[in-house]
């Protein structure tokens, strides 16, 4: 084995050690966890799934997250599209200064825009609905969405649309016919960037829901009681959480090596 070998083997063991640590213990009681130190579950159970699953107000959580993540997804794809399109074709008055203000978006923490979102929701009585959680992810996820996007329509050239132009096609039908596939590879990966950020965003849809929208990750803070902490089934509840994400990235595979390799990420 040589050492380069040597070095990845090592880092990879090294991310997928709390990874194994975390299931082992989601495999054990918190009593088993507590009493004794085992490298490998020698009493193995799946009593911590079975409460997730047994439970609507934990199912329901992950539900709720899928729901608001898709949806938001779904919206920051479509408004970063055309947006990053006249990045990428046009120049305009102030065009790098508003490209610049968009990424300062994505740069504030969640907490400069908590009392903002929630004074403004409560006055529409979107509190505690998906279409709030999901609006307030656009804020950071679409300006992420346009700097990602805008790398990769910047790469395909103008000579395509003169093309296009010349060819008869509308603008409408350019853009979906023509344009779109040619950067399905940024797309797979501005929606995997925007569905992860979205997934693991805690701070606003907390704060945003209350019992109806309720994410699985305000859910999890349930396992805190008077007795301590209920490890077993808080690292059943990550477990599961890591599933649609890695569910995402096995998509999205392909597209994420390629962008990877042509685009800003």
């Amino acid at each position: 084995m040589s050492k380069r070998h040597f070095i990845l083997i090592f880092y990879l063991v090294l991310l997928l050690l709390p990874i194994y640590w975390m299931l082992n213990m989601s495999l054990r009681t918190n009593a088993d966890i507590m009493r004794t130190f085992e490298l490998f579950p020698s009493s193995m159970t799946l009593e911590n799934y079975a409460k997730i699953f047994a439970d609507p107000s934990w199912y329901s959580g992950y539900i709720n997250t899928m729901i608001y993540v898709s949806i938001n997804t779904v919206i920051s794809l479509v408004t970063a599209l055309p947006a990053a399109y006249a990045f990428s074709r046009f120049r305009f008055i102030g065009d790098k200064h508003v490209f610049f203000w968009l990424l300062t978006n994505r740069m504030a923490p969640p907490a400069v825009f908590l009392l903002p979102f929630f004074q403004l929701y409560s006055t529409f009585n979107l509190i505690d609905t998906h279409i709030a959680v999901a609006l307030a992810h656009c804020l950071f996820n679409v300006p992420l969405a346009v700097w990602i996007l805008e790398g990769f329509m910047s790469g395909v050239p103008r000579e395509i649309d003169e093309t296009a132009f010349i060819d008869g096609y509308s603008f409408p039908r350019f853009f979906l016919a023509v344009f779109i596939p040619l950067i399905r590879a940024g797309i797979g990966v501005t929606a995997f960037f925007c569905f992860m950020f979205s997934w693991v965003e805690l701070l606003l849809a907390r704060t945003l829901t209350t019992t109806v929208a309720k994410p699985i990750a305000a859910t999890m803070t349930r396992t805190v009681s008077a007795s301590g902490l209920d490890w077993g089934l808080l690292a059943a509840a990550g477990i599961l959480t890591i599933v649609p994400g890695a569910l995402v990235i096995w998509f999205v595979r392909n597209h994420l090596a390629k962008g990877f390799a042509l685009g800003r990420v």
